[in-house]
């Protein structure tokens, strides 16, 4: 029986080549996009779960906030003291580690032998941190791996880049041209799905900083592994009562500081925690996301519907024989669901094989590493059973119901169009569906577009354009100065500066403690970073009062002695002058102490963007310090670029030959920023496209039919003076009235979840009108081009071939 029914399946799939053929072209690109975006969901939820006890690790967060802070600060940084201590006074903590990103600012070179590569990042932890965290071991063993201060654990690819075939374990490498490290274990390659990566680890007991347990100076990143069962909140409040003790007198005068705990497994995707070891993903994104996936796969259900009942009038005759030859409802229902399920499997086949060929490009266009290892292959094997159940029911369950319960009498009849009005309404409100959601699809496109175009062309403040990154992993005064004045010498180069960090990524943690005209008590948390005395000029920030710093300035640093501190200039922002309650002229030659630095306001700038345009401009200060740079900052000209760095380059290893040089320009770094932005526009673009182009399949499909159906109604129109103008009109009306109710129930809609989505923007563009009146215009064109062919071809037909048979 189930053979004759998929012989007779087959046949009626070969004698409907067109309707077949749209139904399995629309659904298979249903099913490639949802196994596309289901896989991307399936690598964001697993983020660190691979871990053995990632259920029992959490990571200890610092938050603070001055007595003259109107806003909290938050970071995943924390100083020494936290994991030891709390390990020690909370009996729910079973282990904790500290890890320190020794790459720092930049990355660490690592020689061996004659090779010599630059490596980030590397990273030194506790010993405990193989025994909390799973990462596999290919050589070594991970209970002693950090045990020695010299240790450090490579991954595999690093293994093979400096030993090749060799057995690393007891090699030597020499980091930072200072410390010879010896490997003491070799791990698997460093998931992608891991917030914490890295190329060498080595140990914590190697930092000076190992031996002090400081509750200031955060550097550190802390996880604690719990006891089973514990829940982090009864650790958190512990912790919190502990550190409130311990900081009474300063939350007495107001200020305040306290812990917070975010399980391994959320933080991925729901960390707004700032300075972690990796940018954040974003839940609400892959919800997105894994909505557009089931969208996707709705619409191409709802083609297949759309075209089997209008192809109902077709097949009417067909099951009145049926019925008169003896088939019953349930015969017909199971026959028509056959065919369902058929159309289904052929797609569901083609749709696996289309996104197996496609997660090379997907991977690259999303950013991830993903294809059908992601999945477990049981969970695939179900999902895609469960996808064959639930689209043969969703496509088919209707027109089986529909055409199975046609009356012989009426499916004999001359006439059987007649009484089809509900498959003909159904129809309708499918149209609108699929068209309301290629609006929203559309709309949203053009708003996250805008929005990302302003990002790259808003006025940050800072002047971002050919300014040239070289990563130092670390450098004094003494060296900067000397490579400084070699660069300045070199065509091309306009200007050059160095700094703590980049200026697209300074960090907090630092506090106004004292000012003039402020209570003894004053305290204000601002921004703040160490630069050489060209950072202003170079980066063209604008000064609005005062003017930027000296060589005297530089000076005064730099002659600190036993018996002296160091007198400092700082240049302050709008912001931060506005905080301190200062106009920006009489902001100049006030003295403020700025975490232990005392000295006097030289200038105040125009506020520019330091960190992303999510965030609202914070207060900043800008100061002379040549103990360390992590960053040179060369202004070249838009002229021979190439050329310029070049001899940027033969300096560099003349005075560097043991440092490998690595450049880039400031405006990339701007544009990593917003990297998981750029990457949701890009998909939503590319799933616009496909949205609509299996809107337009489903509304081929339908145009075929109707103009069939209306063949002779065209002919006597014509016969009776219809222009071919007149009838293009008629056809396309019928369609575009849908497509009017489409636009104005996704407009509203989108205006909502678009107004949503730029509120995570401090500084974003206004939804116009005209970007929905833009949607509705190209919404209307794709509509008019879809059915332009068979409406053309229907009102220039010979009337009289049409009429011919009545």
């Amino acid at each position: 029986m189930i053979k004759n029914y998929l012989k007779a399946a087959w046949r009626s799939v070969l004698h409907h080549k067109t309707t077949s053929l749209i139904s399995i072209v629309g659904l298979a690109l249903g099913v490639t996009c949802f196994l596309l975006l289901a896989t991307y969901l399936i690598n964001e939820l697993r983020y660190d779960r691979f871990h053995q006890f990632a259920d029992r690790i959490v990571r200890t967060d610092m938050n603070y906030k001055a007595a003259g802070d109107a806003v909290t600060n938050s970071t995943a940084l924390t100083p020494t003291a936290p994991v030891p201590v709390f390990k020690q006074e909370i009996t729910e903590i079973e282990d904790g580690v500290r890890i320190y990103d020794y790459s720092g600012s930049g990355p660490a070179s690592v020689k061996y032998k004659d090779k010599l590569f630059n490596e980030t990042p590397m990273l030194v932890a506790d010993e405990a941190f193989f025994k909390i965290f799973s990462f596999k071991f290919l050589a070594g063993n991970p209970a002693t791996a950090l045990a020695n201060p010299q240790s450090v654990v490579i991954t595999a690819a690093v293994a093979k880049k400096y030993f090749g075939d060799e057995n690393p374990i007891s090699k030597v490498l020499t980091v930072k041209g200072i410390r010879d490290m010896m490997v003491t274990g070799v791990i698997e390659n460093i998931p992608a799905y891991s917030q914490i990566k890295f190329d060498l680890m080595g140990t914590y007991s190697m930092l000076d900083r190992s031996k002090t347990r400081e509750w200031s100076s955060a550097n550190d990143y802390s996880y604690l592994l719990l006891k089973p069962g514990v829940d982090y909140h009864q650790v958190e409040r512990k912790m919190n009562a502990y550190v409130k003790g311990l900081f009474k007198n300063e939350q007495a005068e107001g200020g305040k500081n306290w812990y917070t705990l975010e399980p391994l497994t959320s933080i991925h995707l729901h960390s707004k925690v700032g300075d972690a070891l990796e940018i954040a993903g974003n839940s609400t994104q892959v919800y997105i996301l894994g909505m557009i996936a089931c969208i996707l796969l709705l619409m191409a259900c709802i083609n297949f519907l759309n075209l089997v009942t209008a192809r109902s009038v077709d097949r009417a005759r067909e099951i009145g024989v049926r019925k008169v030859m003896g088939a019953v409802k349930g015969q017909l229902f199971t026959q028509f669901m056959m065919e369902a399920a058929l159309i289904t499997a052929i797609s569901i086949i083609l749709g696996v094989a289309t996104a197996g060929l496609s997660f090379g490009w997907f991977s690259n266009f999303a950013m991830r590493q993903i294809g059908f290892s992601t999945w477990n292959i049981a969970w695939l094997v179900v999902l895609l059973f469960g996808l064959l159940v639930l689209v043969t029911f969703l496509a088919g369950i209707y027109p089986a119901l529909y055409m199975s319960a046609f009356k012989p009498i009426t499916a004999l009849s001359s006439k059987p169009r007649q009484g089809n009005t509900k498959g003909v309404s159904l129809r309708k409100s499918l149209v609108v569906v699929q068209f309301l959601v290629s609006v929203f699809f559309i709309v949203s496109t053009l708003i996250a577009g805008r929005q990302l175009q302003y990002i790259q062309q808003v006025d940050t403040g800072i002047n971002r354009s050919h300014v040239v990154v070289i990563n130092t992993g670390g450098m004094n005064y003494n060296d900067l100065e000397a490579f400084n004045g070699q660069v300045v010498q070199q065509p091309g180069v306009v200007q050059s500066t160095a700094s703590y960090d980049s200026p697209v990524n300074v960090g907090g943690g630092y506090s106004i403690t004292g000012a003039t005209g402020k209570p003894a008590n004053y305290a204000l948390s601002v921004t703040a970073i160490p630069v050489e005395r060209n950072f202003v000029p170079t980066l063209g920030l604008r000064l609005i009062a005062g003017a930027n710093f000296t060589y005297g300035d530089e000076q005064q640093v730099r002659s600190q002695t036993n018996q002296n501190e160091p007198v400092y200039a700082f240049i302050i922002n709008e912001s931060a002058a506005k905080a301190m309650g200062w106009h920006p002229p009489e902001a100049i030659g006030k003295i403020i102490a700025l975490s232990n630095r005392r000295g006097e306001v030289r200038g105040v700038t125009k506020d520019f963007n330091f960190s992303s345009l999510h965030q609202a401009i914070k207060p900043i200060v800008i100061f002379p310090d040549y103990n360390w740079f992590g960053k040179i900052l060369i202004k070249v000209s838009d002229k021979n670029i190439s050329q310029t760095i070049a001899g940027i380059q033969k300096r560099w290893k003349a005075f560097y030959p043991n440092k490998p040089f690595e450049f880039h320009f400031l405006d990339q770094e701007f544009d990593e920023m917003y990297s998981n932005e750029q990457q949701v526009g890009s998909i939503l673009t590319m799933f616009t496209v496909i949205t609509i182009f299996i809107s337009c399949l489903g509304l081929f499909g339908l145009a075929v039919y109707m103009v069939k159906q209306r063949v002779k109604e065209i002919g006597i129109r014509k016969t009776l003076g219809a222009s071919v103008s007149n009838i293009l009109t008629l056809i396309a009306a019928d369609f575009l009235k849908l497509v009017f109710i489409a636009i104005l129930l996704a407009s509203p809609i989108a205006w909502f979840v678009m107004n949503k989505w730029l509120q995570d923007f401090a500084y974003r563009v206004h939804v116009s009108a005209w970007l929905f009146a833009q949607a509705a215009v190209l919404t209307i064109a794709i509509t008019l081009l879809t059915i332009g062919f068979q409406s053309i071809k229907a009102a220039i037909a010979n009337p009289v071939k049409s009429l011919r048979s009545e």
